[in-house]
């Protein structure tokens, strides 16, 4: 769920760039992100899984098999970092997506250099859009 928002958001954020740069083939480059974004995170939803497992004293050798849908046993509350580890393998795989974008976004769609500032340009004017677009006009 909080994967699907940050995908949301970072589709508009790459779409406002591309208005803003005045940029051909707009649905191209948005849905290229967006495919991007997933991948990575679906890689990242695989890496946190082993990560977690080895945590636990699994075998993550060449036989081991685990998908996503087998989370029956996989607690990491009561193991080693208590409730931060929790909350970062569920943060981690959103937040690699939208820098994988961004790194996209800054080398070709901008073709700026890679640093801070223009890898995370633009996000302070999507939320102010989001939040203009919630006023209404009074006669």
């Amino acid at each position: 769920m909080i994967g699907g928002v940050i995908m949301i958001l970072t589709a508009i954020w790459v779409y406002q760039t591309l208005i803003k740069a005045k940029t051909g083939n707009v649905l191209l480059w948005v849905a290229g992100c967006a495919i991007v974004f997933l991948v990575i995170q679906v890689m990242f939803y695989n890496i946190n899984i082993m990560i977690i497992d080895g945590l636990d004293g699994k075998d993550v050798g060449g036989e081991y098999d685990r998908d996503l849908t087998s989370v029956g046993d996989r607690k990491t509350q009561e193991g080693a970092g208590g409730w931060f580890m929790p909350v970062f393998f569920e943060l981690l795989p959103p937040f690699a997506g939208v820098l994988a974008v961004a790194l996209i976004r800054t080398q070709f769609i901008l073709k700026q250099a890679l640093t801070p500032a223009n890898l995370f340009s633009g996000i302070k004017e999507l939320f102010v859009s989001i939040k203009d677009s919630f006023k209404t006009s009074s006669n």
